[in-house]
């Protein structure tokens, strides 16, 4: 049970929380609640992951494999932006965004919305840079959990890069021979 002094304690840590956070600002609207929050729940999320590989017993290795390196940055790279950019992933993202226009092939550009949580969770799904820390985690705990198919799923997505570097070549050349 709480006391009396509990209730103050409360308003000092939100009044310093609020001051920081002007002081911080100096005037931008840097939403600080909702990166405490997006921090706390990725906290949570590699946590919950830790906790099923160690109770599935998984023994971890000693260091990662250079060719597992590779293949996790590769696939982490691809993920995220289909996740983050991508036209037909554009659904996903819509509660938390707003259509601004395309960006780069089959890519589009879309704003965090301003309101709340939404504009939090909206800065996390459309910035790659961000989301491959989740999908990088992710995988991670694939590759332990299920190594065969993660890796699998992250060769294929690893093939992905190479198919888009090659298109984006080809365009490249076609647009050079014939002046486009």
């Amino acid at each position: 049970m709480g006391t009396a002094t509990d209730g103050g304690v409360v308003a000092r840590l939100r009044r310093r929380l609020r001051r920081t956070e002007r002081t911080y600002s100096t005037g931008e609207d840097r939403p600080l609640h909702g990166y405490a929050a997006a921090m706390t729940a990725f906290g949570v999320y590699t946590a919950g992951w830790a906790a099923v590989v160690r109770m599935r017993g998984r023994p971890l290795p000693d260091r990662p494999e250079p060719w597992d390196v590779a293949l996790t940055a590769m696939a982490t790279f691809r993920l995220s932006r289909l996740l983050s950019k991508a036209s037909v992933t554009s659904p996903l993202r819509a509660p938390f965004t707003t259509f601004q226009g395309p960006e780069g092939p089959a890519e589009l550009h879309e704003e965090a919305r301003s309101e709340g949580a939404k504009a939090t969770v909206g800065e996390l799904v459309t910035c790659p840079f961000c989301m491959s820390v989740w999908v990088a985690s992710t995988l991670t705990a694939g590759q332990l959990l299920w190594p065969r198919a993660t890796r699998t799923a992250m060769g294929a997505l690893t093939a992905l890069v190479g198919a888009d570097a090659l298109q984006l070549t080809y365009s490249a050349l076609v647009a050079k021979t014939t002046g486009d």
